[in-house]
């Protein structure tokens, strides 16, 4: 077998450095191997694939595919990820702090949450999400928000699903500027990986993280003080600027278009912030949501669904989570930041 040509970016994480147990099949541009990361022979990484494992561990097996701008991640010193043999995950999806056994396919805009299980052989279809602590049944396709099962899958349309994802997934994305063009400014920390263009601000305890793109050619992005825009999201400034207040989390794989977030939010992963959208102070966006245009979120309450509509007041457990999750990205910078400088690729 030939090695790729191209490698990911491999970091440790507090001197821990990821495993690789046997080699690539291939490596896209801007692919991150990232910390605790555990992974088998003959893997497939697609431009901008992120797998980062800081307050826990991921532990994936053999001959597995990571599309194009998808997340593995862990949930925070709680859950680490396992991901069996054989598993192809398609583009822009997030596998995050859950298990998934072996030969799953899981869709393009797909999201899996903390402590849930993917049964072997199953199919998460496209933009589906699986909700928390879910146990999908082995050999079943799953569809919606949240996923639910719609029939068997056999043997031969699991391959077709793996076959057709990942050919898909294959594509080879344009190049885009580095981060290092942006005309920013602000002590925040913005990752290796980070493509795009334009005005973008981060300010001090704030981060911008692996595989984010930047789009802010007609206008600007700021990010406030003791916020983090995690892996692979996007902002995109076209007619307003996009503003992200103090105290926010920005989960893996979302987009934000145009819009206004307040102080102490999470947006969770794979949603979506449609052009003029307002998010009030404390409020959390269930992952997989999407806005209407213009659409406002009220401060204090917990948003979720394709529209986002109102579900419930904002308590203090969600408080405390939000408030606890800036504090750790903080650290989590502060560890990649020095691993950036030991790799002699920080700016």
């Amino acid at each position: 077998m030939s090695l790729p040509t191209v490698f990911p970016l491999v970091l440790p994480y507090q001197n821990i450095v990821p495993i690789l147990q046997g080699p690539l099949s291939s490596a896209g541009t801007g692919s991150a191997l990232l910390g605790r990361v555990t992974l088998g022979a003959r893997a497939v990484l697609a431009d901008h694939a992120v797998m980062r494992a800081d307050g826990h561990v991921i532990e994936v097996g053999d001959d597995f595919f990571l599309g194009a701008r998808s997340t593995i991640h862990i949930a925070h010193a709680v859950m680490g990820t396992r991901v069996g043999h054989r598993v192809t995950v398609g583009r822009n999806a997030v596998v995050h702090g859950c298990t998934v056994e072996d030969d799953c396919v899981i869709g393009d805009d797909a999201v899996v949450l903390d402590g849930a299980v993917v049964g072997a052989g199953a199919v998460v279809d496209s933009g589906s999400v699986v909700f928390s602590r879910t146990v999908l049944a082995p050999g079943h396709r799953y569809a919606g928000v949240p996923a639910v099962a719609v029939g068997p899958v056999d043997a031969a349309e699991l391959r077709t699903q793996h076959a057709q994802l990942r050919s898909a997934s294959s594509a080879v994305a344009q190049p885009a500027e580095p981060a290092s063009t942006f005309r920013g400014n602000g002590p925040g920390y913005i990752a290796m990986t980070v493509t795009g263009h334009g005005r973008l601000a981060v300010g001090p305890g704030s981060g911008v993280w692996y595989g984010c793109q930047v789009d802010a050619s007609q206008g600007r992005v700021a990010i406030g003080a003791g916020s983090n825009v995690q892996d692979n999201s996007v902002m995109r400034s076209e007619q307003q600027p996009v503003v992200v207040g103090s105290g926010c989390t920005v989960g893996h794989n979302v987009v934000l278009h145009d819009c206004t977030v307040g102080d102490r939010v999470l947006v969770g992963m794979g949603s979506r912030l449609a052009p003029g959208t307002v998010v009030g102070d404390d409020v959390l966006v269930a992952a997989g949501a999407s806005t209407l245009p213009g659409q406002q979120l009220l401060a204090g309450w917990m948003w979720g669904g394709r529209p986002a509509r109102a579900i419930a007041p904002l308590d203090e457990k969600k408080r405390a989570m939000i408030h606890n999750s800036g504090k750790t990205y903080v650290d989590y910078a502060a560890a990649f930041t020095a691993a950036e400088a030991a790799y002699g690729g920080a700016r």
